[in-house]
């Protein structure tokens, strides 16, 4: 694996082990307090901190995976040539959409 994508894949491990974690004590503590889905969208609209929150836990993911499924195809597929980079770059691009998307309407409901 090249240095870059080394590094890049290791720094957003840290940021997601953090994230994970976060969103998890998150999900408990509302199970175990009764909140409804409608509850939780009210706090989370406008709230800036979840905003910003998501949206780093997102382009960690975004970046994260497609580098360890890149490494997964290299060698269990034998698939090394260019298309293989495009086609994570790609995946990466649909993360990061469908992640946005997602914690933008969170944000905003």
């Amino acid at each position: 694996m090249n240095p870059v994508l080394y590094i890049a894949q290791r720094g957003t491990a840290v940021i997601l082990a953090f994230a994970v974690t976060i969103h998890l004590v998150t999900i408990i503590y509302a199970i175990r307090g009764g909140l409804t889905a409608g509850d939780i969208l009210a706090r989370t609209h406008g709230n800036r901190w979840f905003l910003g929150f998501y949206l780093v836990f997102v382009l960690a993911a975004a970046i994260h995976a497609p580098i360890g499924l890149r490494s997964i195809l290299r060698e269990w597929a034998k698939w090394r040539d260019r298309s293989l980079d495009i086609a994570m770059m790609g995946f990466s691009a649909l993360l990061l959409v469908l992640g946005v998307r997602a914690t933008l309407a969170v944000y905003l409901a």
